[in-house]
């Protein structure tokens, strides 16, 4: 994909001096004091602040966090929290800088936190005359929030169009090289895991997969669909039976093309849905009509890991079973173990796939793990994101 990098401006000799504003991704889940309970987007940020400091440049720093309402400013929604880890990261004091839109204050080698930039009004609706205000403010836009490439707002896209210089900065260029690795230019076969509750929410990503994977692995509910779809009884699992006729489709598209869609062979099932109900192995063609299904079966995960282990790229969204509950984990856990021994490159992403990575531990055994929740599924959908589009007409047309 063709877009300016910052790291190649840096290279080039031209951020010295200049006013450099990041659009961060520094939305981090806080407890009720306020403190932060989980920094990874924080921390992730750091790079790229540091590579500007050290190039000389005045920085500005951005992000929303939570949902404020635009024009009021409240405690809960103030980035301090936020300010106060990032100066411990950096080793130096950030100020936070409130009502910034016509005005900041940094010099070269100094960084300035700004406050939540979605109390701007305009923000969410990418009002034209917040984005040049924005723009005004800096030499160089640097986006770096893929976790927002999917939203066109004043501060991820307008002030993209305006800024006399709009680049990537080194997290929105790894998340590009590392989408055009797995879904542009993939080493084949080219497996792809779309697990979720609902066909619904992934149907969009499962018919556009559908015409590009050589397998495609469905599983959780998603999985109970397909195998209504298959002519098997799923008991009182969660699946949506009128779209049984789009899994068909799916099926059938990936057949035509001499591709799949594996179907369980065995799953394990439970009369109720808690950590502590008794589990069960059975044949998929056993299912009874007060059965649970929660897991794939032990031979299922056993031949998909077979298919993961010889695949030449992996796709990762969404855990095959209710891998919350440790008995209806195995599935997740051989699969996960699986993309971890395979020499593919993987990319996954997704909140439960995050966590599911965390729980086996094999953060480093994943090619990439995606940062964006929307943002990595709208690309599986087949969209262009916004920031995508217009760091790409920009680096056309300057």
């Amino acid at each position: 994909m063709n877009v300016l990098r910052f790291e190649d401006l840096i290279a080039q000799g031209k951020v010295a001096g200049q006013r450099v504003f990041i659009r961060a991704d520094l939305n981090v889940p806080l407890d009720e004091t306020g403190s932060i309970t989980e920094d990874t987007r924080v921390r992730a940020s750091v790079p790229c602040i540091e590579l500007a400091l050290k190039a000389g440049a005045a920085v500005m720093v951005t992000s929303h966090l939570g949902r404020p309402t635009e024009g009021e400013l409240k405690s809960r929604d103030s980035l301090a929290p936020v300010a106060k880890r990032l100066s411990e990261l950096l080793g130096r004091d950030v100020p936070l800088v409130a009502n910034w839109v016509d005005g900041v204050d940094v010099k070269p080698g100094q960084v300035v936190l700004l406050e939540n930039c979605r109390v701007n009004k305009g923000e969410k609706k990418n009002s034209e005359e917040l984005a040049k205000k924005m723009a005004a403010l800096t030499d160089i836009f640097v986006h770096d929030a893929f976790g927002t490439a999917h939203r066109a707002e004043a501060s991820t896209y307008g002030i993209a169009q305006f800024a006399k210089i709009a680049c990537a900065g080194p997290l929105l260029a790894a998340e590009i090289d590392a989408i055009s690795k797995a879904l542009a230019n993939p080493k084949r076969p080219l497996v792809a895991i779309v697990a979720g509750s609902k066909v619904s929410s992934k149907l969009t990503i499962l018919q556009a997969l559908a015409k590009n994977v050589d397998q495609l692995i469905v599983g959780g509910g998603i999985a109970n669909t397909f195998m209504l779809a298959a002519g098997l009884a799923i008991g009182k699992s969660l699946a949506e039976a009128d779209l049984v006729g789009d899994a068909k489709a799916v099926i059938e598209a990936m057949k035509a093309r001499g591709a799949a869609v594996p179907i369980p062979v065995d799953v394990v099932t439970a009369k109720t849905f808690a950590a502590d109900a008794p589990a069960t192995v059975k044949a998929a063609t056993d299912a009874e009509a007060d059965d649970l299904i929660l897991d794939i079966g032990p031979r299922t995960a056993a031949a998909l890991a077979e298919q993961l282990k010889a695949a030449g790229t992996i796709v990762w969204n969404g855990p095959v079973g209710v891998f919350e509950f440790d008995a209806f984990a195995h599935g997740t856990e051989t699969i996960a173990r699986a993309i971890a021994a395979s020499d593919a490159f993987s990319i996954a992403g997704g909140g439960d796939t995050l966590a599911a990575i965390a729980k086996y531990g094999i953060e480093k055994d994943v090619g990439y793990i995606s940062t964006g929740g929307g943002a990595f599924l709208e690309v599986l959908e087949g969209k262009t994101l916004p920031a995508f589009e217009i760091l790409q007409r920009r680096a056309v047309t300057g």
